[in-house]
């Protein structure tokens, strides 16, 4: 489904009733908006881990504007600032007063901006393997030059200076980083996940080389006002766990939760500990 919002086509799709039998009654779902990574990402790959939150929860997937299967926008627009009103727009859209958000890397960041712009319709926020500020990007700066190969430094400065040349490109910064992605990296389920997405290298690179140079969400932090927690892997080395630890002190109500085993692939390193944290989460506290 598209939605025709801001000037451009956003697609989602929804997974789960909203509305649901208990004993003699109907009682509403929490409707749980899922940020994907990126920029240039799309949203395919919560639905072999985020997808079992269906039980708790009517989800709704959402490819950011010109990413994943959303229609192709002008490319000045795909920026952070952007993304964080194409999701109120959604949530307008579907006539829902709030909202409960779980955003995993960029869309974390997404997600951060959004209930410090939109507390009000924040019910619940769920931030995984994110940062507050562009300060991340010094620290995954060091951890390549200390843990990575030659071959995967050469292939990260592509991704510092946002200089990716092609879709395939990506795909070989990838198939080299991803060991350090995930824990339990695995190259044949890697191949089928990059077969059913859809990215846009463009936006990854607009990112990397401008926005997240410069965004800067710390000193707002504070000002959320929902239940928030907060999700790191240890061995993260893209949005190290210190960034997380961050946002949790700064955030009044948020709990953080370190998995031990994971990178920052922490739904696909640890699924069920992942999923557990999550729904206990919007069980107990929407």
């Amino acid at each position: 489904m598209k939605a025709r919002i801001r000037g451009t086509e956003i697609y989602f799709d929804v997974d789960g009733a909203g509305l649901v039998p208990d004993g003699d009654r109907m009682v509403d779902r929490p409707v749980l908006f899922l940020l994907h990574g990126g920029p240039g990402g799309d949203h395919t790959g919560f639905k072999s881990t985020v997808a079992r939150l269906v039980d708790v929860a009517q989800l709704v997937y959402i490819d950011h504007r010109g990413s994943g299967r959303s229609t192709p926008a002008d490319p000045t627009t795909y920026t952070l600032e952007e993304n964080i009103d194409d999701v109120e727009a959604l949530r307008d859209y579907l006539g829902l007063e709030s909202i409960c958000l779980l955003g995993s890397s960029y869309g974390g960041m997404v997600a951060q901006g959004y209930a410090i712009r939109y507390p009000g319709r924040v019910s619940n926020l769920v931030l995984c393997a994110t940062a507050p500020s562009h300060r991340f990007l010094d620290d995954a700066r060091q951890i390549v030059a200390e843990r990575g190969s030659p071959e995967q430094q050469a292939l990260c400065e592509r991704l510092w200076a946002g200089s990716f040349e092609s879709l395939e490109q990506v795909r070989e910064y990838y198939q080299a980083m991803g060991p350090m992605y995930s824990m339990t990296y695995d190259a044949e389920k890697a191949a089928e996940s990059w077969g059913r997405g859809t990215r846009n290298f463009e936006q990854l690179n607009l990112g990397f080389r401008e926005f997240l140079r410069e965004f800067d969400y710390t000193d707002q932090l504070s000002s959320i006002v929902c239940p928030t927690l907060v999700l790191a892997g240890a061995h993260d080395w893209i949005c190290p766990p210190n960034h997380s630890q961050e946002i949790a002190e700064r955030i009044p109500r948020a709990h953080v939760k370190v998995f031990s085993m994971s990178a920052h692939n922490i739904a696909g390193d640890e699924p069920e500990e992942f999923l557990a944290a999550v729904r206990g989460f919007l069980t107990y506290s929407v």
